[in-house]
């Protein structure tokens, strides 16, 4: 089931909202546990029951380790919890990538397994894995309760895609978070923008996408169309569901973090990835590049970790080689900005610099977008006019034009342009009263052209379901 759905939007989510509020406070998360099941048996019936054993797992582990936090054998727990987390998740999401390569080295042909990616496993393994790190380092209490942990594993508001909810940062609310009408408000108008983002700019974009694979005579105009719409699709397609999360998270007392903070306005790589799936980010700099060493180690193991944590960052998304190649290469790049790039840009205009991070970034992108290497190289040639292929015709003109408004709405979206017109319009005091009284309606008016669009249009991908 996805946010962007009319049985969500209009039938699960009013119900789920109806059996919260009016049950008792000791019965909400009951409540929430039992709609964020319904929730993922409707993606994945088979698979609930692989979510509520890695749940099982992760509520005994940890209380494995707090018994055992005092004595010399505390790591053991830690271990195995970590082991059956990341195990579970090779066998159901690499076991075929590792029987592909080993076939292409030994030239042996054993047969791939028919394993279907559970959806989400990527995300509420890191979380169960977040929880008992902390736990055996004493940065949170043990939650002794199986219903408060499973509801925390599989609240359904960031289930699917994030963002990455650790343990600590909802700790207190699982048992004690306040309700008010100031919450609910802001939690339906934040899933109304995130829902606006995916619906309106990332599907209406991503159209291209489908255009150009089904295009006989491309150019590299159409080249380029799809690599810039790519990275604007996937931006308001992940931000627009973090936007949801983080609004569905709020209408039930819950904190999550932002996960986006404008990432394409960035003037380094570094400041990128600060900006950018920020809850992946802060989780391996926690759990993998500072236990490493950081960067208060020795060049050689500085490089090491920096490798280590990209490798796995772009193994993380998927089970290709092209996505560690994405992940190598901002590796890369962040060791080239610190040595060398760093001291060029100083000298430079800032647009200089920004209009590197904005490149790069796309041909990442066109990188990770790709089903193989050769199809990135492909579609980095064509770019760039070295396949032999025509800049412009009739069709792509027509396609250039017909998409050119909705990339240029998409291209300010990035940027926090509005957000701080409404700000400057809101510190005059007719200014804050007109837009208190005008926001609502557009609210109202955006799910009004939501819901229509959702009717009319069968074309409601997700990206982030391969994750």
């Amino acid at each position: 089931m996805l946010f962007s759905s009319i049985s969500f939007i209009y039938y699960f989510l009013p119900i789920v909202l109806i059996l919260y509020f009016i049950v008792p406070k000791k019965m909400k998360n009951l409540i929430l546990l039992m709609a964020s099941l319904i929730f993922y048996f409707f993606g994945e019936p088979i698979y609930c029951i692989l979510l509520v054993f890695s749940s099982l797992s992760g509520y005994l582990h940890g209380i494995w380790i707090h018994k055992l936090k005092n004595t010399t054998y505390k790591k053991i727990p830690l271990i195995s919890s970590i082991v059956i987390g990341i195990g579970l998740l090779m066998v159901f999401k690499y076991t075929n990538f590792f029987i592909i390569n080993i076939n292409y080295i030994f030239h042996s042909e054993l047969a791939l397994l028919r394993i279907v990616l559970p959806i989400g496993i990527s995300f509420y393994t890191f979380q169960i894995l977040s929880y008992t790190i902390d736990v055996y380092r004493n940065e949170v209490e043990v939650q002794k309760n199986f219903l408060n942990f499973a509801t925390y594993v599989s609240l359904f508001p960031q289930l699917i895609a994030g963002p990455i909810v650790r343990y600590q940062t909802i700790e207190k609310e699982l048992t004690d978070r306040k309700h008010s009408f100031e919450n609910f408000a802001y939690g339906i108008n934040r899933f109304i923008i995130g829902l606006s983002k995916k619906v309106l700019i990332a599907n209406t974009i991503g159209e291209i996408g489908e255009i150009f694979a089904s295009m006989n005579e491309k150019t590299v105009v159409i080249y380029w169309m799809m690599a810039i719409g790519f990275m604007l699709q996937i931006y308001f397609d992940f931000s627009g569901y973090s936007d949801m999360a983080i609004g569905l998270g709020r209408i039930f007392g819950f904190h999550f973090q932002e996960n986006f903070n404008y990432p394409y306005i960035s003037k380094t790589i570094t400041e990128f990835w600060r900006r950018w799936h920020i809850s992946l980010g802060t989780w391996f700099r926690k759990y993998v590049y500072i236990p490493l060493g950081g960067n208060r180690v020795s060049y050689i193991q500085w490089i090491r970790n920096i490798l280590v944590v990209w490798f796995l960052t772009g193994f993380w998304h998927g089970a290709k080689w092209n996505f560690i190649i994405w992940g190598l290469m901002f590796a890369i790049l962040l060791m080239l900005e610190k040595w060398i790039l760093k001291h060029l840009f100083k000298r430079l205009p800032s647009i200089f610099s920004h209009l590197y991070v904005i490149l790069i970034v796309m041909l990442s992108f066109v990188i990770f977008n790709s089903n193989s290497l050769y199809e990135s190289i492909k579609n980095i040639m064509g770019m760039f006019g070295l396949l032999k292929i025509p800049f412009m015709n009739q069709e792509t003109f027509y396609y250039f034009r017909s998409y050119l408004f909705v990339l240029i709405i998409a291209v300010i979206g990035t940027t926090p342009l509005l957000k701080y017109t409404i700000k400057t319009i809101k510190k005059y005091k007719i200014g804050e009263i007109l837009t208190n009284i005008v926001e609502p309606f557009i609210y109202i008016i955006l799910l009004l052209i939501i819901t229509g669009y959702l009717i009319d249009s069968s074309f409601n991908p997700f990206l982030y379901f391969r994750f």
